[in-house]
């Protein structure tokens, strides 16, 4: 069914081009050709034009932020052939789950500085593995002034995206308040609501108190199961009904979801993007990606998870389905290369 609906897409291709431009995200920067959450990977993102380039935040132990997908340093770095930092491994429990690892909250920037990015799915993207050790962990305040270098090179404007990572657990956990945080780091580096940027989170009482002390644009993120960790009671799937969406629409301006949530499985929408917009939301899908491992089976390409597929395709059907933004690894689309 899904080949008929590519046949069906192809056919209204003149509609697509006059329909409005989604917004492209690029998903951790342009992490399909760089170590993801780098100013490399960021920088690659919007040299290939993307409107907006998306860090995680999470904090170090002097209440810094930092940008990496996970508080958890031991995939994305090097730290675990770090002898110096051998007596740091933890085990925390984060969201409901053990978890062992080395946590950014033990370290501080200055330690932080000494260990160096790394590629955190090798077997499906090699080229981004020869990168290994050559980029540091980026601040949010250096992620920032890479943006305003950008815009005053090129003469576009590019948005910010964050995502507080895992705030109830920091809060509960750690003591630290990273809506305090973000709200005077964006202060400090002069950044208003006015601007372009998005600020994310699967998790409503962080965006609540975002909307009460701030007019920024805010994002609930939702996927197919499970439920925000500070909202125990609420599943995602009770948040994207028609009454759901209404309350999602009293504190937040779009809904980020996964694409089987926007897509059906033969390629066709859901109900979501119009549920959505009924309610004042914006949609957003999350996550793009070219190589076979993250594509369905009508869109992989020859060869193994690595190999690329159609992921064109998929943008196309997103496009078709009325989303105003996607998160993407691959910036450009599937001729950008390495």
């Amino acid at each position: 069914m899904l080949k008929a609906f590519l046949a069906a897409l192809f056919l209204c291709a003149p509609t697509l081009a006059a329909a409005d431009d989604m917004l492209i995200i690029a998903h951790r920067g342009a992490s399909a050709e760089r170590p993801e959450h780098t100013l490399a990977a960021y920088e690659r993102a919007i040299d290939k034009g993307a409107d907006y380039i998306e860090p995680d935040l999470v904090v170090t132990k002097d209440l810094v932020l930092i940008s990496r997908h996970e508080n958890n340093l031991a995939d994305t770095t090097d730290v675990a052939s770090r002898e110096e930092f051998e007596s740091r491994r933890r085990d925390k429990e984060i969201d409901g789950q053990r978890i062992a690892g080395w946590f950014a909250e033990d370290f501080t920037l200055e330690e932080l500085r000494t260990l160096r990015a790394r590629e955190r799915i090798p077997a499906i993207r090699p080229a981004n593995a020869r990168f290994n050790g050559l980029y540091q962990v980026p601040t949010l305040e250096e992620i920032v002034m890479l943006v305003r270098a950008k815009e005053a090179e090129t003469g576009r404007t590019i948005g910010l995206y964050p995502e507080l990572k895992h705030p109830t657990f920091f809060l509960q956990a750690e003591g630290i308040d990273m809506v305090d945080l973000l709200l005077a780091e964006l202060r400090r580096l002069n950044i208003n609501p006015d601007d372009s940027i998005y600020i994310q989170s699967f998790e409503p009482s962080a965006l609540g108190r975002l909307n009460q002390r701030s007019d920024f644009k805010l994002v609930q993120l939702v996927k197919p199961d499970g439920g925000p960790v500070d909202e125990p009671d609420l599943r995602y799937a009770e948040m994207v009904t028609p009454t759901g969406l209404a309350e999602v629409a009293t504190f937040a301006d779009a809904v980020g979801a996964t694409i089987p949530m926007v897509l059906n499985p033969d390629g066709s929408p859901t109900s979501l993007v119009g549920d959505a917009k009924a309610a004042g939301l914006e949609v957003h899908a999350w996550t793009v990606r070219p190589e076979n491992a993250f594509l369905p089976a009508p869109l992989k390409g020859q060869g193994g998870d690595a190999a690329r597929g159609n992921s064109a395709a998929l943008m196309d059907m997103l496009e078709v389905a009325g989303v105003t933004g996607v998160f993407t690894d691959e910036p450009a689309g599937p001729d950008s290369g390495n």
